[in-house]
């Protein structure tokens, strides 16, 4: 929650100032129009980290997207059987198995005593609730449709951790298989080749370039092994920070989908999140350019999110949707022609999920068989370093077997 310094004139024209928390400068305002003052000024103050999240402290635990779905299916279930929002947040609150949520939702009790809307006591807790959904929320308020708004985002929230479970169980693999390469060659490196090197030493013969490789490996990983994995986290640790930056969000995106193998199925992941959560807004009644701004911060992809901004600002120009979808050069001609079909029709929303779809069963397909493609890769990986292990390790003691039945003849 951010905090703010304002101005306002309270009923009798008296000028008054004060500080307030809010999630965004329209919040505070209504904040103060709801206490009957007229804001002036409203300027923003520096975030510390207890004024992002009173009350929970410099580490807090995360919030679960299968805490989001079952908060999103019990406020539809609530909300339809026609239960008073605060009895139903104070009900959840006691319910939720998550620290922080149960905390976030006291709060809003509190918020909404305190004659908060429920969108407006969400956007103060941006960690937890997402823009797209205190959007959600809030057409749901306007429209007296809140229910309908909470099953709009189970459905959403399901189809997204569905995504991302597929894509983890087709990384795990692969991922799991290069930790064991780096950990066995640490370990072949540091602790079974000199035992080697001393034997072949001993017998003072001529080693082949596979042993010459495999000494001069296990000679620097003695040597250097410290500094080796300082170095490897410190890798680690400044491409995490470039990441944060503006221009690394932007580049870590791009490298994402143009990965081999598995970018192209990221990024088609990304398409469909794109697709599910434009078509929900836009059924929700969220105005285009609003819901364009709102997606690009939903796909998780700076890359791709900074494309969509330039299709909002196009849009904002007077073209037409399927026009800067064309130019974003972001879709395929089939999906073009289902935005066509849709534009045409009025009903944009409706084969906006249709595309989700689309790129959601391409995914799926893809993930079938991504481990049978990768496979190939790490098995030739494999036998790439048992090859210059076997050569190095049994080439030499070979050789100094012959000699030794020759030199015994």
């Amino acid at each position: 929650m951010a905090q703010f310094q304002y101005t306002a004139r309270d009923q009798q024209g008296k000028p008054i100032s004060g500080q307030l928390d809010a999630g965004d400068e329209s919040v505070a305002a209504d904040m103060l129009r709801r206490r009957s003052v007229i804001p002036l000024t409203i300027v923003r103050q520096q975030e510390t980290a207890a004024t992002a999240q009173p009350g929970i402290g410099w580490w807090q635990p995360k919030v679960s997207l299968t805490d989001l779905i079952m908060l999103s299916r019990q406020m539809y279930s609530l909300m339809r059987a026609g239960i008073p929002i605060i009895r139903a947040m104070e009900g959840l609150a006691q319910s939720t198995s998550s620290i922080r949520l149960q905390r976030v939702l006291t709060e809003l009790v509190q918020q909404l005593g305190n004659g908060r809307t429920l969108s407006q006591a969400m956007a103060a807790h941006p960690g937890v609730f997402s823009r797209l959904m205190v959007s959600i929320v809030n057409v749901g308020e306007n429209t007296g449709r809140l229910d309908e708004a909470f099953l709009q985002l189970t459905y959403y929230f399901e189809q997204e951790q569905e995504t991302r479970k597929q894509i983890k169980q087709a990384t795990r693999y692969p991922i799991f298989v290069l930790l064991a390469l780096v950990v066995a060659m640490f370990i072949l490196n540091l602790l079974v080749i000199p035992q080697f090197a001393n034997m072949f030493a001993r017998f003072n013969a001529e080693l082949p370039w596979s042993t010459k490789l495999l000494l001069a490996s296990s000679s620097f990983f003695t040597r250097f092994w410290p500094l080796i994995v300082v170095l490897m986290l410190g890798a680690v640790f400044a491409l995490r920070s470039y990441i944060k930056t503006d221009a690394g969000r932007v580049l870590w995106g791009r490298w994402k989908i143009k990965f081999p193998i598995i970018g192209s199925v990221i990024y088609r992941a990304t398409l469909g999140r794109f697709a599910r959560s434009f078509g929900m807004m836009l059924k929700a009644g969220v105005p285009m350019t609003s819901a364009l701004t709102l997606v690009a911060d939903a796909v998780d992809n700076e890359y791709l999110g900074e494309k969509i901004r330039v299709m909002r600002r196009n849009i904002e120009r007077g073209e037409s949707l399927l026009r800067v979808s064309q130019q974003s050069q972001m879709f395929t001609p089939l999906v073009l022609q289902m935005l066509a079909v849709g534009e045409e029709t009025g009903a944009m929303d409706d084969m906006l999920s249709e595309v989700a779809g689309f790129y959601e069963r391409e995914v799926a397909f893809d993930l079938k068989s991504l481990t049978a493609k990768i496979e190939p890769i790490l098995i030739s990986i494999v036998a790439v370093m048992v090859l210059i292990l076997a050569l190095g390790i049994f080439t030499p003691m070979w050789d100094m077997l012959n000699a030794y039945k020759g030199g015994a003849s």
